[in-house]
């Protein structure tokens, strides 16, 4: 570890920390992150339903969204992780504020054969383009088919979904433009150790094109040149 002077910043060499201490910075630093709250069914049909915050979407063409599944301690498979491995389904569901106790439920571990979804109070509606529920209480729902499996590393694996259909409340997207309020959605992000955001305090920040970065550019220089 060491600390630069001139920018006050300290550095951290990965290569020379644990894995649980890259994982304190990764999760410190990376945020917030959105949350997948991913519902499941095994090879006989019984529900999982379980929340990653190492999750976000990679593409729209195709339609690509990540998962970061962590295996047990002895490398056994988590639930979600063979699930998706026996089934190649699953279902992404957004999290906001009014489900914040019931995914904090879905996180107990369970053993498989404990329904989640009915522990934890939510509404399973039958899936459409897939075998796995999706959850009646999320702003929204992907549901999702295993595109492609990267394993890094024995501990770790991200699984890519190709999104095969969404769902989002009535109340938060306009059908015709596709535009999805995101204050009706009132997702909750991820920080590090057990901190959550709301995503409440929001506001535009529009892309500039070089015309008008350049503009801009002119105006503060403005005075500056009135000057001399």
């Amino acid at each position: 570890m060491s600390r630069t002077t001139e920018a006050a910043h300290v550095h951290f060499d990965f290569a020379a920390l644990s894995a649980r201490d890259r994982y304190k910075l990764l999760i410190g630093t990376v945020i917030p992150r959105p949350i997948a709250f991913v519902t499941t069914v095994d090879e006989v049909g019984r529900r999982n339903a379980a929340p990653f915050s190492f999750f976000n979407c990679l593409s729209a063409d195709p339609a690509i969204v990540a998962i970061g599944v962590e295996n047990h301690a002895d490398m056994r498979f988590k639930d979600t992780g063979h699930n998706i491995r026996m089934t190649e389904e699953f279902t992404v569901n957004i999290v906001d504020d009014a489900m914040l106790e019931a995914m904090n439920t879905c996180a107990v571990p369970f053993p498989p054969d404990v329904d989640e979804i009915a522990m934890a109070g939510l509404t399973a509606v039958p899936g459409t383009h897939v075998r796995c529920p999706r959850l009646a209480e999320a702003p929204a729902s992907l549901e999702c088919r295993r595109y492609m499996t990267l394993e890094v590393g024995k501990s770790r694996e991200i699984v890519l979904g190709l999104v095969l259909g969404c769902f989002v409340r009535e109340e938060a997207v306009d059908p015709l433009t596709k535009h999805v309020d995101q204050r009706r959605m009132d997702a909750l992000g991820r920080l590090g150790g057990h901190g959550y955001a709301r995503t409440r305090d929001q506001f535009d920040l529009p892309t500039m094109s070089v015309a008008e970065w350049e503009r801009r550019q002119a105006e503060s220089l403005a005075p500056d040149a009135a000057a001399e």
